[in-house]
């Protein structure tokens, strides 16, 4: 898809989600075409600007990670203000004899119309990555759920 048939903040939309529900390392090149040059990208781990940046992040998941994928569940938008719930499904190589992980979360989107049509111009995903990850790790694991129950009790 050209973006100069990207004419609208839903055509945007359903392109980004199509985007990542087939994401593959050699798509991470195409962020380009959906991201503006100085979009933001903020999660709990990373916050930075620029597609480049955006594009190590990705490239560092397809590194790092065995069979990443996201699944989109749900999304809403409003004009350019989009949130979009998913699953994002992995394996960590050498934990768990390669067991499934599973992140639920959720991405804030804003779009911007600029000469090249409408664009990312912010990527924001919420996930809680102390219930979602530290948890699922074997030593962090166990004292991250001490730590919930003794919080909790």
């Amino acid at each position: 898809m050209s973006l100069t048939s990207i004419a609208s903040p839903e055509q945007t939309l359903q392109s980004v989600i199509a985007f990542f529900e087939h994401l593959q390392p050699s798509d991470v090149h195409r962020l380009a075409t959906l991201y503006t040059d100085d979009a933001q990208f903020k999660d709990p781990f990373n916050d930075v600007q620029g597609v480049p940046a955006i594009a190590r992040i990705f490239n560092h998941m397809f590194e790092t990670l065995a069979s990443p994928r996201f699944v989109i569940t749900q999304h809403v938008q409003q004009g350019a203000q989009c949130f979009v719930t998913w699953d994002f499904f992995f394996a960590m190589p050498g934990m768990n004899q390669g067991a499934i992980q599973t992140i639920r979360g959720a991405t804030h989107f804003v779009l911007r119309e600029d000469a090249d049509g409408w664009r990312v111009a912010l990527h924001r995903d919420y996930w809680d990555a102390a219930e979602e990850l530290y948890e699922k790790l074997p030593v962090v694991g166990g004292l991250m759920r001490w730590l919930k129950n003794r919080v909790n009790n």
